[in-house]
């Protein structure tokens, strides 16, 4: 099904007064998207915004029940994610990546939440991995993101990367993890690095932002210092410093991008 022929969806499993929509975009994540939808199985609506997989990403998704619309364009993250919130037909929304998992004690605690409702947002714990091993330093944990809102109160920022999801009232947190399987090997950790890099670079162009070798160079070592010294990135030992190292070439990358000009 293609964006302009979605129809509102339903609500398929009542839970009270609070039902809950899980979304998600996605492209060529059929590696992911089996355990992901496996782990969000308890809510009463999945809605998956795909860009145009060429693997059996869309195929998946549909065989766990999930309404599936596909896009034929990328407007950037933020517009894409909206795309899915817009489509979504629940009263509390859960905005999830392919490559995350809700446990169970998580679950329970996103319900219990949603029946207080004493907040209209909820932010979750992300424990993320990196090359086989959880990272718990380095500003990398606690990761604290806001993916569970109520609908009506809740949009998306436009940014083309690093999106951030807005509500507006009180916002709380949740304490269980959620797990984030982002970098498995070294290949996925250049690919995703000159993703973020050029897709902030072209973000920082369109703002006006300043740019260039010089900031390039201080930005990239202050960001090394702070995550590998100054947030302890060395205990997680060469992985920690393998992650620093990721995080400052990611930003020397993106200033470069964002201010080279052809020249001599």
């Amino acid at each position: 099904m293609h964006l302009a022929d979605a129809a509102p969806g339903q609500i398929l499993v009542g839970r009270g007064t609070a039902s809950l929509s899980v979304i998600l975009i996605t492209r060529n994540e059929e590696a992911n998207i089996g355990a992901c939808l496996e782990s969000v199985a308890f809510a009463d609506e999945i809605v998956v915004v795909d860009s145009g997989s060429t693997d059996s990403t869309a195929e998946i998704a549909e065989r766990f029940g999930a309404k599936v619309v596909v896009t034929d364009d990328w407007p950037g993250f933020g517009l894409q994610k909206q795309r899915a919130l817009d489509l979504a037909t629940c009263d509390w929304v859960l905005s999830v990546d392919a490559d995350e998992r809700i446990p169970g004690a998580l679950r329970g605690e996103i319900l219990a939440a949603m029946a207080d409702g004493a907040c209209r947002g909820y932010r979750l714990n992300r424990l993320s991995w990196f090359l086989g091993r959880p990272m718990r330093h380095g500003g990398w944990h606690p990761d604290r993101v806001l993916r569970l809102v109520r609908r009506e109160n809740a949009r998306f920022s436009a940014d083309i990367v690093h999106e951030r999801l807005l509500v507006e009232g009180a916002v709380g947190d949740l304490t269980e993890p959620m797990l984030h399987y982002s970098y498995t090997n070294v290949d996925d950790v250049l690919r995703k690095m000159r993703a973020y890099a050029l897709d902030s670079a072209t973000q920082r162009r369109q703002t006006g932002a300043k740019a260039g070798l010089g900031v390039a160079i201080a930005r990239s070592l202050t960001g090394f210092l702070i995550g590998y010294v100054f947030q302890a990135g060395f205990v997680d030992g060469r992985r920690g410093f393998a992650a620093a190292c990721f995080k400052a070439q990611e930003t020397f990358w993106r200033y470069i991008a964002a201010g080279w000009e052809d020249k001599p």
